[in-house]
């Protein structure tokens, strides 16, 4: 498909887009605030001769990968204005959180060539770097034509993705053509960037940030204060970053714990957070004793269901637990990061559907760190196993911090890239 094709019928799908948007918001009404900007429409002055390096990170999981980097270049460059572009209210709250008015937030404009723009005269950012895998045809054009060179920062790409970008073979290679430079995460992932179009002297292994990953102060402290309101000798299995199926087969496999371990607490933590409120209905629906973080109430002996209504305090909830189940793996979402709960020294699981983190993974299972259970019925065998015996549970736990320990230093590679291509001195 020519790139022109693609256009216009991203042109003529645009008022489908715009309801499905409208109709998110009635979930979630944040989808329906600053919605004029994801056409490049904007009620501020344009930015002056600021000169911004523009992050774009689509969402939640992108946001926190790039954060260290983010601080590393406010540190090192305490003058340079940085604008991050989301395309979710979820990101958008996590820039909010992680940086307060330290940098501009935006929503990105859709991938259409006047909306960009619109954009790119409003913001006139000196480089753009996109976290992972959010490769737009429109967007990396319109930043060659306005010579503002594009990074891929942790860039990643599985091999599902691969086929997708394979279909539309030609407009993929005349994107990757116009990019800068990719910084894969693993030497299989650049050599699908390589295979689809990429000039190999435009693609650096740097391994993947998300390993330099470190315990947000607090964490110990928060979990200290609430295994003292729940119970401190008590059995805590959380589910984190769970979706729609995930929670219900928790639910499910902690009533059938309940026999051996009769102290067990639950907590679930729901990736998005418009599913709050029907997780909240299950767990009632299910019979079940339970707290919402969001409403203040406290856990307390008899809770058996905590549930972590709020956004951005997994990891300390995941502090708290003793064991770590690792959503969107249960169902086809490709799974989220199993590096939180391992640099945690909590033993993780996993479903079989991993592949947004495939090596990540392979590895972690390999080195000891993480379960990965075919399906329900053997989550439920390995939680059992992990609760009967607390050694085994710690002894794998250890080995998942050893292995993130062992592969730290990828934010240094990536950063003194990101230097050479994309900051003005």
């Amino acid at each position: 498909m020519p790139r022109w094709l693609y256009t216009a019928l991203f042109y003529l799908a645009l008022p489908v887009i715009l309801l499905r948007l409208w109709l998110r918001g009635r979930k979630a009404p944040a989808y329906r605030e600053r919605w004029q900007e994801r056409l490049g429409v904007y009620q501020s002055d344009p930015l002056t001769n600021a000169q911004p390096l523009w992050i774009h990170a689509v969402s939640v999981g992108e946001t926190l990968a790039i954060v260290p980097l983010v601080k590393l270049i406010q540190a090192r460059y305490p003058q340079l204005p940085i604008v991050m572009t989301t395309m979710t209210p979820t990101g958008a709250e996590r820039v909010r959180a992680s940086f307060g008015d330290s940098v501009q937030h935006y929503y990105c404009p859709y991938d259409l060539p006047c909306a960009l723009k619109r954009f790119l005269n409003h913001v006139k950012p000196q480089a753009c770097v996109i976290v992972e895998t959010e490769l737009w045809p429109n967007l990396v054009d319109q930043c060659y034509r306005s010579r503002v060179p594009v990074l891929v920062a942790n860039a990643r790409l599985s091999a599902r993705s691969a086929r997708g970008y394979a279909r539309f073979a030609k407009m993929a290679a005349a994107m990757l053509q116009q990019v800068e430079l990719i910084a894969a995460q693993n030497a299989t992932d650049g050599q699908r960037f390589v295979e689809l179009g990429l000039a190999p002297e435009h693609l650096q292994v740097t391994g993947s940030i998300k390993f330099d990953i470190s315990v947000p102060e607090g964490s110990e402290r928060l979990a200290y204060g609430l295994r003292e309101l729940w119970g401190a000798q008590r059995p805590v299995l959380i589910g984190a970053s769970t979706h729609e199926g995930e929670e219900q087969a928790l639910v499910e496999l902690y009533k059938g714990l309940l026999s051996d371990h009769p102290e067990l607490l639950l907590v679930l933590v729901p990736r998005h957070p418009e599913r709050f409120g029907p997780v909240a209905e299950l767990v009632k629906a299910a019979g079940l004793k339970m707290a919402r973080r969001s409403l203040g109430q406290q856990p307390a002996s008899t809770t058996q269901v905590y549930l972590g209504d709020t956004m951005g305090e997994l990891m300390k909830l995941l502090a708290a637990a003793d064991i770590a189940f690792v959503g969107g793996s249960l169902i086809e979402r490709g799974g989220h990061n199993p590096l939180e709960p391992a640099v945690l020294k909590k033993p993780v699981l996993m479903g079989p559907h991993f592949f947004n983190f495939q090596q990540i993974c392979e590895q972690l299972a390999q080195a000891g760190g993480l379960s990965v259970v075919a399906d329900e019925k053997a989550l439920y065998q390995r939680c059992a196993e992990l609760l009967a015996d607390a050694s085994t549970a710690r002894a794998q736990g250890e080995k998942g911090y050893d292995f993130v320990m062992q592969n730290q230093g990828a934010l240094e590679r990536l950063y003194a890239l990101v230097e050479a291509v994309c900051i003005r001195r």
